[in-house]
């Protein structure tokens, strides 16, 4: 796609758009990771949106200066890096832990759980906040939001490399092979003697903490928060794991993928922008092609299950 744009949509092929686009994947890919990790073990966290919108929200009310902003300060004045961080990584973590006790523990169906989730958190950011937002974040977390390395951003740097470790976790860890069994045939697993209800809420446990670490990063690009931040990058995040080859069944899928479908997305953005196209071409196009990816998955089991 990168090739078919650079060919046949004026100005794109340029530095500065390609590292436009990487920065445009960044929060909905740091979103996706936890998805991505959920449904590979056979799960589903809508939840994850709203997630990040109450992370940045509360980033925003402690430390920034305006609207509803706190204005905490420390000294020395880089401590509020690890500080937010911190926070924002605990809240995710929290209501990640909550989803995944409702479901491990309390056996409820997972989609139900998080939709809730999704609502109530979401109405929980508008509450703390009073719908109004908070604006003007110390020097030290704006630094982070708008400083370059090698002509990318560093908050992308950041998403590239939870891209990097979570793959590694994946794909070279027992535990990231026992998520995949888990999604694969959880009755199975169990029977192997994996256990398959604390596997389980630590995925919910890290799709929260993630959530949270792109929340923080939305704070501090957009140097505060709004009550609406983050609205519709669930769907975003959802359609990159379909299109990264996740299986919806659970037990398939790998993060490689889903980082390239993060950027696919975004370089059809970008490009419909620099066509002068409407803004609701990329939804019709999102759209078909997540019903290519569930179209080449079904034919994928297919295939399997007349080779068995």
């Amino acid at each position: 796609m990168l090739c078919i744009f650079s060919a046949t949509v004026p100005r794109f092929f340029q530095i500065e758009i390609f590292a436009n686009i990487v920065e445009h994947s960044t929060f909905v890919g740091v979103m996706a990771i936890g998805l991505a990790i959920i449904i590979i073990a056979g799960n589903m966290d809508l939840s994850v949106e709203s997630v990040a919108a109450l992370a940045a929200m509360i980033t925003g009310i402690l430390f920034a200066s305006h609207g509803v902003g706190l204005g905490i300060a420390f000294t020395p004045e880089w401590l509020v890096l690890p500080v937010s961080l911190l926070i924002a990584l605990t809240v995710g973590g929290v209501i990640g832990a909550f989803n995944g006790f409702l479901v491990v523990v309390m056996q409820m169906n997972a989609f139900i759980v998080t939709l809730a989730s999704y609502i109530w958190v979401r109405g929980l950011v508008v509450a703390v906040s009073g719908g109004r937002s908070a604006q003007d974040l110390p020097p030290p977390l704006r630094f982070i939001g708008i400083e370059t390395f090698l002509a990318i951003p560093l908050i992308a740097w950041i998403a590239i490399t939870c891209f990097v470790v979570f793959s590694f976790v994946m794909s070279k860890t027992p535990f990231g092979r026992h998520v995949t069994m888990i999604g694969g045939n959880p009755v199975a697993t169990y029977r192997a003697g994996i256990n398959v209800g604390r596997i389980t809420v630590t995925t919910f446990v890290i799709a929260g903490i993630v959530s949270g670490l792109a929340g923080w990063m939305l704070a501090i690009r957009t140097s505060g928060a709004t009550a609406n931040l983050g609205t519709g990058m669930l769907f975003q995040a959802f359609a990159a794991v379909v299109i990264g080859g996740v299986s919806l069944k659970g037990g398939v899928g790998r993060l490689p993928g889903v980082y390239a479908g993060v950027l696919l997305l975004s370089s059809i953005q970008t490009a419909i922008n620099l066509m002068g196209l409407p803004a609701h071409y990329t939804q019709v196009i999102l759209g078909l092609l997540v019903l290519a990816a569930m179209l080449l998955d079904a034919l994928k089991i297919s295939v399997r299950r007349r080779l068995a």
